[in-house]
């Protein structure tokens, strides 16, 4: 995976020195992703031979008689589909997987269909609904491999009734931007769902075979939160209740959402187990794997990686004056590593909007810019944040990276990157500054990769 950042020759750059701190930037930024890359962990862990597949030293075999078929929905979806189309040929009988628009790539015996995130739509509720009529007919000895990744709850946006498409969308929007963190968001999303919570699994014949092939996206790598339509959910109606009392969400979310979560409405509790024994879980890519590979990549570039944590939350622009800080720290004294490092950081960062005018931007892309107002003029410092899956928020830009002469090069176009900042709207000036980060869709979806590289002491 190759970034195609807006910075293309350096012209803008006000020194040699930043120029090379993007160029070990992108450097480390392209490892991490390759690391992270599903298609090429399932090739790794997951094999094929004399009918079984071999996943991790396991043998499983391949029905005889049954059929094989392949579901997935998620923003690393499609290279999981990718590889089990080619690992399985003629073996498999037949599939469907919902990609994020913008998703490139061809498949043979998996149908691809495309649909909307983080809002979903009406491409994704049909798929959806094929879906469940795929599993429905499955029969004793068949095999379903489930490929289900981060993003799905969008693009299987298929709400229970009476709830409409709609009313789902504007309960999401509200949920993404209220500050809620993605175990309180899915809580909510998995109890209105027609295929979340383990829903979907049910729907397979209690004699057929589940594997659930998955990528993380979430802190501490929970199954019920990254793939949970095929696995038993831990959440509980009374969890959904309690993040919308939380955030004080009962008065603005559609009527027909809360009439079916408050104390006897229709919401009925997601499976807690599975009656069924014959299912196996492999998680490919923990949520921290962009992060690790980032720290080994830095330490053969002759960096000191340090990795902060991998399970940051909360506001994006507080985490971007903490590592603008603690950069800062380094160069004036050497603690708490010495230069150059590399400080990584990962997690998943949020955006509480709470009214008013609002933009386009995204949490990493805000992380990156509080950290620049913190660091205006500071020399052989960068910081750099970045969404795996290619988009931060809704947006084309994967996040941005920082130098101390951004803030310069914000004065001399004549942009107020605080007041961008207080509304929410960073995108376009982090374009006209050439500090956004564009990827395209990587085919990936773990944790956000945030670090920072400090060259030398001042």
């Amino acid at each position: 995976m190759k970034v195609r950042q807006f910075v293309t020759n350096g012209a803008q750059l006000s020194s040699h020195g930043e120029r090379e701190l993007r160029t070990v930037a992108i450097d480390i930024i392209e490892h991490a992703l390759q690391a992270a890359d599903p298609y090429r962990a399932l090739c790794r862990r997951i094999g094929c031979e004399g009918g079984q597949l071999h996943v991790d030293g396991r043998s499983i075999p391949l029905p005889e008689h049954g059929r094989v078929i392949f579901v997935g929905a998620g923003k690393a979806s499609y290279p999981i589909a990718k590889a089990i189309e080619e690992l399985l040929g003629e073996r498999l009988s037949e599939g469907l997987v919902i990609c994020k628009y913008g998703q490139e790539g061809t498949l043979e015996r998996i149908r691809l269909i495309h649909a909307a995130h983080p809002i979903p739509d009406d491409a994704g509720a049909n798929a959806t609904r094929v879906i469940i009529g795929l599993l429905q007919r499955t029969g004793p000895g068949d095999l379903v491999i489930a490929g289900i990744t981060g993003g799905s709850s969008a693009l299987m946006g298929l709400p229970c009734e009476p709830i409409s498409l709609a009313d789902y969308g504007t309960l999401t929007n509200q949920l993404l931007g209220c500050g809620a963190n993605i175990i309180e968001i899915n809580a909510v999303r998995k109890h209105v769902s027609m295929v979340g919570g383990g829903k979907l699994a049910e729907l397979i014949h209690p004699d057929a075979m589940l594997i659930n092939i998955t990528v993380s996206d979430v802190i501490g790598d929970p199954l019920d939160y990254i793939t949970d339509p095929t696995v038993p959910d831990t959440s509980t109606l009374t969890d959904a209740r309690a993040t919308l009392d939380r955030y004080e969400l009962w008065a603005s979310i559609p009527k027909s959402v809360s009439a079916f979560l408050r104390p006897g409405g229709q919401a009925r509790e997601t499976p807690k187990t599975f009656s069924r024994r014959n299912f196996s879980d492999v998680l490919l890519l923990s949520a921290s794997a962009a992060c690790e590979e980032a720290a080994r990549r830095g330490g053969e570039l002759g960096l000191q990686s340090l990795i902060l944590s991998t399970r940051f939350e909360g506001e994006s622009q507080e985490l971007g004056n903490v590592f603008a800080a603690i950069a800062a720290e380094i160069g004036r004294t050497e603690r708490p590593v010495r230069a150059p490092a590399l400080l990584i950081g990962g997690g998943e960062t949020i955006v509480r909007l709470n009214g008013g005018t609002v933009g386009s931007g995204g949490p990493n892309q805000e992380f990156a810019a509080a950290a620049a107002v913190a660091l205006d003029g500071v020399r052989n410092t960068l910081v750099a944040g970045l969404d795996s899956d290619g988009t931060d928020g809704p947006t084309g830009v994967a996040g941005a990276m920082i130098d101390g002469g951004t803030m310069a090069r914000a004065r001399a176009l004549g942009i107020d990157l605080r007041r961008q900042l207080r509304q929410h709207d960073v995108t376009s000036a982090l374009e006209q500054m050439d500090d956004a980060i564009v990827t395209g869709a990587t085919g990936t979806n773990v944790n956000d990769l945030k670090f920072a590289i400090v060259m030398n002491s001042r």
